[in-house]
């Protein structure tokens, strides 16, 4: 799918995953909206040239609706991409009692209904548009899910619960949105340098990049963004969830 002469809606893309990915857009002649929180525009870099940053939750339907009618102000979209998320450590059951009702809610509604929330509204706006060629192809969302989806480890029944869910939600999507010639893709990080691994020792890095088998280093976010890029050249690849993450498979902790 040609790229250039229209827009996308990127989530999270203040930093890590979404930054790499609006900027890689932007680079192949998107007009790019950039969604993610206030307090995360607040810490981030000047936004990349071809990106307009908008201040929302992705669990917020007034603030994703607000950021899709920008894009489509700029031109039709064509794209959307997932990556605002969060993840949290914590035992079911602990020394300090029973894992948290809230957090776990928490992390279910940005990971899962935020991604749902990003889905739907940008579908709607995507099945809007013409068609780009004569198989009636209009769009692509890419939502992104995490090898914990697969090999949760100890402590992240949350985190991997929420990205199962994306997982789960990716088939249905693609099956529901054909129709309307959307495509629906998914992508499964491994252990990226993103700043959700800032506060980590160097020590831990390197234990962390020995153990992912080849090559054995921690994944870039402009690797995830380059991945968006091909899903979107590939108009055959549909329903699928490609993991990316140099052959790793977790261990239990």
């Amino acid at each position: 799918m040609e790229l250039a002469g229209s827009s996308a809606l990127v989530t999270g893309a203040a930093s890590g995953l979404g930054a790499a990915t609006a900027t890689a857009l932007a680079g192949a002649g998107v007009a790019v909206v950039g969604l993610d929180l206030a307090t995360a525009w607040d810490r981030a870099a000047a936004p990349p040239a071809g990106m307009t940053a908008a201040s929302g939750d992705v669990t917020d339907p007034d603030a994703v609706q607000a950021a899709v009618d920008a894009a489509v102000g700029a031109a039709p979209l064509r794209i959307a991409v997932n990556c605002a998320g969060l993840g949290t450590a914590g035992r079911i059951l602990s020394r300090s009692g029973v894992h948290d009702l809230a957090l776990f809610d928490r992390v279910i509604r940005v990971n899962l209904v935020g991604t749902f929330n990003v889905l739907r509204l940008a579908a709607a706006a995507i099945a809007a548009t013409e068609p780009v060629d004569d198989a009636g192809q209009r769009g692509l969302i890419v939502n992104t899910a995490s090898v914990a989806a697969f090999d949760g480890q100890i402590g992240q029944a949350a985190y991997a619960a929420s990205k199962g869910g994306v997982v789960g939600l990716t088939l249905p999507a693609a099956r529901d949105l054909a129709q309307f010639g959307i495509r629906v893709v998914a992508i499964a990080p491994g252990i990226i340098d993103t700043p959700m691994l800032a506060g980590i020792t160097e020590e831990f890095r390197v234990a962390l990049a020995a153990g992912v088998p080849h090559p054995s280093r921690l994944g870039r976010p402009d690797e995830y963004a380059r991945l968006v890029l091909a899903i979107a050249d590939l108009d055959y690849l549909n329903g699928e969830v490609i993991r990316l993450d140099g052959a790793l498979r977790m261990p239990p902790r």
